[in-house]
């Protein structure tokens, strides 16, 4: 098989871009197994914060909205088990990976998971273009997304990206992109982890 066999394709919205001082608002996990989804679940979550007006103009998510939703406290038991022996697979994974390891370290538990980053694998599979951004590549693969910028509609874009990959590329080559894609960065020497 080209890729690992468990993923959960995840996204979340959030009060802003900064996983320590900022919440999570939304969550979608789609929870794939040899290639069949399996699972597919998504929540509100109360930030327990405000949520700047141009954040609400983003996503569509008010604080009306998210006022009577789940703290992500309460939905943590349910995320951890869909997230449990996948790959973690999110567009630019960094910013959902540190916004999802922030909200369960906020409740003393650790959380941590192999990555797979799709902007990474975009690159990968396709070095001759220069934008590969959810935007840059629903408009270039003709991907659906019901709504942008909430979390179930990039998550489901980004299901149908890799399906999309993997019928267009060969196993192994999808299995070298996908090992470059989740290779960590270099660190630079004595910085803690």
């Amino acid at each position: 098989m080209s890729l690992p066999r468990r993923l959960a394709f995840i996204d979340v919205e959030s009060t802003g871009a900064h996983p320590v001082r900022d919440r999570i608002t939304e969550i979608a996990i789609l929870r794939v197994e040899d290639g069949v989804l399996v699972d597919r679940w998504e929540s509100l979550v109360d930030p327990g914060m405000p949520i700047p007006a141009l954040i609400q103009q983003v996503t569509g998510i008010t604080d009306d909205m998210v006022a009577g939703a789940p703290s992500f406290e309460a939905l943590a038991e349910h995320v951890q088990a869909l997230l449990a022996d996948c790959v973690f697979v999110a567009h630019n994974a960094r910013f959902d990976f540190g916004f999802i390891k922030n909200a369960f370290g906020r409740i003393g538990r650790a959380f941590d998971a192999r990555v797979l980053c799709t902007v990474k694998l975009s690159r990968a599979l396709f070095p001759e273009h220069h934008r590969h951004g959810l935007d840059a590549l629903i408009e270039r693969h003709g991907l659906h997304c019901g709504a942008r910028h909430r979390a179930m509609g990039d998550t489901e874009a980004l299901w149908q990206f890799v399906k999309m990959a993997q019928a267009q590329f060969a196993p192994d080559v999808i299995a070298r992109a996908a090992e470059r894609a989740m290779k960590a960065p270099a660190q630079a020497p004595g910085l803690p982890e």
